[in-house]
């Protein structure tokens, strides 16, 4: 079963079975209703925060660089979207039960306004959970010196053709110049008679 399927799932059955736990409670303790409802909303945004730092945590762990790891983004949207019709429909479902009381609302809210919000709760606490969850592990492998950093001697740089140093244009155009200076130099001078200084002052 697919990673996304299993967490929408989940938080469908949670949201499900928090809304049946609060209406009982409602049932019995009416002047708390308010209370309740806060407090459930809590725990459920809880649930969801928790089981996306959990992903965030593994995924920091499994891959260090921030290009290689998974694409969470998109894992809890799917979730969150699977998590919302299916939590919508199924109390709307099990509202018609006389002893369940999860909404008073018809199928097309839960569906529609209902599973916007049920989406909403979902899939913003899993994410700033797995942004805080692969910060504190970066964090904690960076104080521990197991994220991984390339040494400066290990980094990439172009190489130099010193093996065609002696083999190239310039040097043997520099070598043939040399040789047709000593060549030349080597070749008949013209030598010129001197002068006496003494009998031209005379």
């Amino acid at each position: 079963m697919n990673a996304w399927l299993v967490r929408g799932l989940g938080m469908a059955l949670i949201h499900v079975v928090f809304r049946a736990l609060l209406g009982m409670a409602i049932a019995q303790w009416p002047l708390q209703g308010s209370t309740l409802r806060w407090l459930s909303l809590f725990i459920v945004i809880a649930l969801a925060a928790i089981w996306g730092g959990i992903d965030g945590i593994r995924d920091r762990r499994q891959f260090p660089e921030p290009d290689d790891g998974a694409d969470l983004l998109m894992l809890w949207l799917k979730a969150a979207v699977v998590g919302g019709f299916v939590a919508g429909a199924a109390s709307w479902l099990l509202s018609l039960v006389p002893a369940l009381e999860l909404t008073q609302q018809g199928l097309f809210f839960e569906i529609t306004a209902g599973a916007a919000f049920t989406i909403l709760l979902i899939f913003v606490p899993a994410m700033v959970a797995v942004t805080v969850g692969r910060f504190l592990t970066s964090r904690e492998q960076r104080k521990h010196g197991t994220a991984p950093q390339t040494p400066s001697h290990e980094r990439h740089h172009e190489p130099v053709p010193v093996s065609e140093g002696y083999d190239s244009p310039t040097t043997q155009h520099a070598y043939s110049g040399a040789a047709m200076t000593v060549e030349e130099s080597d070749a008949d001078t013209t030598v010129f008679p001197a002068i006496d200084l003494g009998k031209r002052e005379q």
